[in-house]
């Protein structure tokens, strides 16, 4: 790829969000806001695994101590998983994971993956995960194909999400948030093994409206941007109207907790394929229940605050999308593209592939989009 500005795209009329409409949403004024709302999921059992594991699976995963539980019970069973960002994962990658304490006082967890020793550090990539997810799990397999190619690549889980502390899928200000992953990746940025190198930015699902702050609030803090299916826009037609709007926000304040937003489960809609599909369900930390109406709403205001200030973004960029992608819009990817100032663009639209193309896809598909992104890495790093 070279670096002026490519696009490739497929006109395909999608919406960004395939729920049950937010106008159709009904409540009882009888909460307080410690209210913590849902209607009770049956978590369905894992094949394959103890009964003893599949009841560590069904309990309370709100707080960080019960996720880690978890996730060290299926350390074993992940290291068996057939799926080809684990089967084809390059050896010798050294790893690292720890803890730290931020300056809002909340541990987060840390991860980072090396070059074999003797394989020269070309870059520093930061990692911004989605809404739910966790940098373990797939994006293990992710980092270490691009690690293997000389990049060393950083990650965290969010306050609130993977192994971190905080209420398992709320974010109470988004803003705190963005504030989490620059205080974080500053220290990053200064590690001896990558001061001085070029530094990059790959934001994924809810990690992309994370990944565009940061760079809209420090403009000159990465010398590339790689964006997964952008969430910047809100597609036409899908916005509530306005009285429904502004009774969401006030509940959103009276019981910020209350999980009041339609849940439907996107697997089908972010794997195309089924064995990958299968594959998510030993996720175990990943969170999959409805979003809070505080959550939701940050959500919305944040994606709306974006696309206010898309003719700000600057930075030498890479847009990656499926063409059939009915979670997050391609659409809002081609306006995104046409209205970022960045000189550098690229829009990569891959025809039939879905919301997950770095995980859910064919083999050969995965593939060619992790060459994409390290094609492009490569090249500005030889600039």
């Amino acid at each position: 790829m070279e670096a002026s500005a490519t696009l490739r795209f497929v006109t395909h009329t999608l919406s960004l969000f395939p729920h049950t409409p937010i106008s159709s949403i009904s409540v009882s004024p009888k909460f307080s806001s410690n209210t913590t709302l849902s209607v009770a999921k049956k978590k369905s059992s894992i094949e394959g695994v103890s009964e003893e594991l599949n009841a560590m699976t069904s309990q309370n995963l709100d707080f960080a101590p019960s996720r880690r539980r978890v996730r060290a019970a299926f350390t074993e069973v992940h290291q068996q998983l057939d799926h080809f960002l684990f089967k084809t994962a390059p050896a010798g990658i050294r790893t690292e994971e720890w803890y730290e304490r931020n300056s809002r006082g909340l541990e987060i967890f840390c991860k980072n993956w090396m070059p074999e020793p003797g394989v020269p550090l070309k870059a520093a990539l930061c990692f911004c995960h989605g809404y739910g997810s966790t940098c373990t799990f797939f994006f293990d397999g992710i980092a270490k194909r691009i690690d293997a190619s000389g990049y060393g690549v950083y990650a965290m889980d969010y306050p609130g999400f993977g192994l971190s502390e905080g209420l398992h899928g709320y974010i109470p200000k988004f803003d705190d948030l963005v504030d989490d992953v620059i205080e974080h990746y500053t220290k990053i940025k200064a590690r001896p093994e990558v001061r001085g190198l070029p530094r990059f930015i790959l934001g994924q699902s809810m990690g992309r409206a994370i990944a565009l702050k940061f760079h809209l609030k420090e403009p000159n803090t990465w010398d590339g941007v790689i964006l997964v299916a952008p969430m910047c826009k809100v597609a036409e037609g899908m916005l509530p109207p306005m009285a429904v709007l502004k009774v969401l926000n006030l509940l959103s304040k009276v019981m910020p907790k209350a999980k009041l937003f339609p849940h439907r489960d996107l697997s089908a809609l972010t794997f195309r394929e089924p064995g990958k599909r299968k594959v998510a369900g030993y996720n175990v930390i990943s969170y999959d229940h409805p979003t809070g109406l505080k959550t939701g709403m940050e959500l919305l205001s944040a994606t709306q605050e974006i696309e206010s200030l898309l003719h700000k973004v600057s930075a030498p960029l890479l847009i990656l999308h499926g063409a059939d992608d009915l979670v997050t819009d391609p659409l809002v990817s081609q306006f995104l593209y046409e209205k970022a100032s960045s000189k550098d663009k690229t829009l990569e639209i891959y025809e039939g592939s879905y919301h997950g193309i770095l995980e859910g896809e064919p083999d050969d598909r995965i593939f060619a989009v992790h060459n994409d992104i390290i094609s492009w890495l490569d090249f500005r790093c030889s600039l």
